[in-house]
């Protein structure tokens, strides 16, 4: 299971063996069945978590109590609250499993622990950071420069592995637009 989380770590930054079966030591492998919540909104968010197989969401309510999809994780990447992980603050929204999920998990205090014994990690985590706000950078332009149809068609052709795996209604949630007319659009 570890290896895969290795192979990301060298994706980014040269760790040696010893440095990543330390680094390694100090996650905990933790499984998740469908629908099972990795963090519920109102909880402080207290963990980073990899994900080694399955799928999940980040998600909130509105004020009418619809779910507002904001983003999806799968095999290979991670995803935590930020907001609340960093300033150590109820989250504002939920991350759910949509498929049995398998995590590699690690705590605020043990990373901030493991960022001075390993300054590369810190590297490694700030690359990803950087990737992640482009990637949220990326969808907020996409959210403002196309209709409908055309954030539709890019999500299916930017991110082919999600449509095949996340319900349409998810989908639907995440691109702002209704069940019904993304049932459309796909008859289209």
């Amino acid at each position: 299971m570890s290896q895969h989380l290795k192979n990301h770590f060298r994706k980014y930054v040269n760790f040696s063996d010893s440095e990543l079966e330390d680094i390694l030591s100090h996650f905990r492998l933790v499984t998740y069945a469908k629908k099972d919540f990795l963090l519920q909104e109102g909880h402080v968010c207290t963990q980073k978590f990899f994900i080694i197989e399955g799928l999940v969401r980040s998600y909130h309510l509105d004020s009418k109590g619809n779910e507002k999809i904001n983003q999806f994780a799968i095999e290979n990447w991670w995803i935590t609250n930020v907001e609340s992980f960093v300033t150590e603050t109820p989250s504002s929204s939920s991350i759910e499993a949509i498929e049995p999920t398998l995590v590699l998990s690690i705590d605020k205090n043990t990373i901030e622990s493991l960022y001075i014994k390993f300054p590369k990690l810190e590297r490694y985590f700030r690359i990803i950071t950087e990737n992640m706000l482009i990637a949220i950078q990326r969808r907020y332009e996409v959210f403002l420069q196309l209709k409908s149809k055309e954030r539709y068609l890019n999500f299916i052709n930017k991110l082919p592995e999600f449509s095949q795996r996340v319900p349409q209604y998810m989908i639907a949630s995440y691109l702002e637009i209704t069940p019904e007319y993304l049932s459309e659009l796909r008859k289209a």
